[in-house]
């Protein structure tokens, strides 16, 4: 019972906010339109199982006036089962689309807010969020909406034939038992204890796949991941002939996909073996227990009939839980999932670096400024340094001293350290990594990349990428296209340079952003930045001591193995 409570707090946490949202007037429209269809459902299934009755009596009575009369109702009666059942084609999907819509926008604006994401896959304390937001928020509304119509469906359905099953079972006699007690509707109290147990029993066989399935979802994310990578790296594995190694490394991946679909696979045929088993039984049980009073001449075939309808619609509304046994298991999955993605979200380290903007202020510099790995280990402690408005800095270090994370430090990224960060208020500041993000779209919007409000012509553009060596795809601006697939490395970096060039920081921070470019290029691109933005601060991190000329002081981070390292002026 307690992990009933918990499933359903589980839910209730995760499907009302969307109700009580600024889309609830039309959601709960729309699900009040849903709720009334479904019980309009139920209201023709009442007249249907009463029809029943009467054609069947009609039948046996061959009274072929009341046989017409009834095939006419049934016109009427189809009528409104089509009517109601395409309007609920309709109603439903589109509660689940919009609500799909508003779970979707929420997710991402807290997956991208405040850097989640990226904190995710610093530390991996969730797997695929990619597929949790584009599957599991559709699962979750399209379950809940199946799960929570057909309850409702079940429920009324219940109350609405145990009273006809109730009517017509009249009371049972114990008396050739020898027992003088005597059950009143004994058909229905037949039908509660028959779906009870075969309830119970669903459970002994089904609960396993609640486990089975989440790691369903787990698998089935990592081989789509596999696959991604591939085709994002087609490049590199071709080059390096990995054609073998990664059909090895994806054919293992889709061995475990493999492994728990069977495992999946025999615990549902269990779980149907015993569905059908049950529910075969239930069509024969009214009959022969009907059977006596048919033949004895206290039933007519009609009454026979309409007993073996309410039977089985309160035998089918009993068994709710049975029938969508492996819904309920798939739901409490997704939820394990969504739940998972949203605490990794929220987890925060227990200390931050603060990112300061200062009024007045002239320099970029750091106080106090601890700087470690998502293990635990220290880079930096206590750093103290500023770093001087028109002076252009090179840090400098050993591979693996820690430079690239001082640079996300400075960018107010790196979520594992303390202390604080100072830049002056309402400065432009631009960071240009080794690897430059750019976004599949328009090769202008690849440039302009990530000023919004940019409002640099089609001329500026072009000048940039012509003084970067890009002006052959001058006429391309207008060119949709993945262009990290398109453009090598150098060109990527030389890019990035022109989005600096565009941008017009008043701050540009490099890290290695110029490392596949050759020394020829790379002077290119400097003596462009220097010229072209000449009220810029640059502070680059690099290995290459041709940096050295295009900046006016170097400072080295100085780190020996084992120990925390240190900023030096060089």
């Amino acid at each position: 019972m307690k992990r009933v409570g918990s499933y359903i707090a589980d839910w209730w946490r995760l499907v009302v906010p969307y109700f009580r949202s600024e889309e609830r007037w039309i959601a709960i429209t729309l699900l009040i339109g849903a709720v009334s269809l479904t019980l309009g459902a139920v209201a023709l299934e009442v007249l249907f199982n009463d029809w029943n009755r009467r054609f069947y009596d009609s039948l046996q009575n061959k009274d072929e006036a009341a046989f017409w009369r009834e095939i006419k109702l049934f016109g009427f009666i189809a009528a409104g089962f089509i009517a109601v059942y395409v309007a609920r084609a309709i109603v439903s999907p589109y509660l689940r689309l919009r609500w799909r819509r508003w779970l979707t926008r929420r997710y991402l604006a807290h997956w991208l807010d405040g850097r989640g994401y990226y904190r995710i896959e610093l530390r991996r304390t969730a797997d695929n969020a990619d597929q949790r937001i584009a599957e599991d928020l559709r699962f979750l509304g399209e379950h809940t909406m199946y799960l929570l119509l057909g309850l409702i469906t079940a429920s009324t359905t219940l109350v609405a034939f145990l009273a006809i099953l109730w009517s017509l079972s009249g009371p049972l006699s114990l008396a050739p038992i020898g027992l003088d007690v005597t059950i009143p509707g004994y058909m229905a109290w037949v039908c509660l204890v028959y779906a009870v147990v075969g309830t119970l029993l669903a459970n002994l066989v089904g609960r396993r796949l609640i486990p089975l399935n989440f790691q369903k979802q787990h698998l089935e994310a990592n081989f789509r991941f596999a696959l991604v990578r591939v085709r994002e790296n087609a490049e590199g594995i071709a080059l390096y002939r990995g054609e073998e190694r990664e059909a090895e490394a994806l054919n293992a991946r889709f061995a475990d996909v493999f492994a728990n679909g069977w495992r999946v696979l025999f615990t549902e045929a269990q779980l149907v073996l015993y569905q059908y088993s049950y529910n075969q039984l239930a069509i024969i049980f009214p009959f022969l227990v009907t059977a006596p009073g048919f033949f004895a001449g206290t039933l007519t075939l009609g009454v026979m009939m309409q007993t073996a309808s309410a039977f089985g619609q309160v035998q089918t509304a009993l068994s709710f839980f049975i029938a969508n046994y492996t819904y309920v298991a798939e739901l409490r999955a997704i939820m394990d999932r969504l739940q998972g993605l949203q605490a990794a979200i929220d987890t925060r380290p227990d200390t931050a670096i603060e990112v300061v903007s200062e009024a007045g202020r002239f320099d970029v510099g750091a106080s106090g400024l601890t700087l470690g790995l998502p293990n635990g280990q220290a880079l930096l402690s206590d750093a103290t340094f500023a770093l001087p408005r028109g002076r252009s800095t090179l840090i400098t270090g050993v591979s693996g001293s820690g430079k690239s994370t001082l640079f996300r430090a400075l960018a107010g990224i790196w979520p594992f350290g303390q202390g604080q960060v100072r830049v002056p208020a309402g400065a432009r500041v631009l960071f240009l990594p080794q690897k430059p993000y750019i976004p599949i779209g328009t090769l202008r919007d690849a440039v302009k990349y990530p000023d919004e409000q940019s409002t640099a012509s089609d001329a500026e553009i072009v000048a940039a990428l012509e003084t970067v060596k890009l002006g052959h795809l001058a006429d391309r601006l207008d060119e949709v296209a993945h262009w990290t697939n398109i453009l090598s490395g150098g060109e990527q970096q030389r890019l990035a340079a022109a989005r600096a060039l565009v941008f017009k920081p008043d701050w540009l921070f490099l890290d290695e952003a110029t490392a596949s470019l050759d020394e020829a290029m790379e002077t290119a691109i400097y003596d462009a930045l220097k010229q072209r933005l000449p009220a810029m601060t640059m502070v680059s991190i690099g290995h290459r001591p041709s940096l050295r000329k295009w900046h006016d002081r170097q400072v080295e981070l100085r780190r020996a193995q084992g120990e925390v390292g240190r900023l030096v002026e060089a």
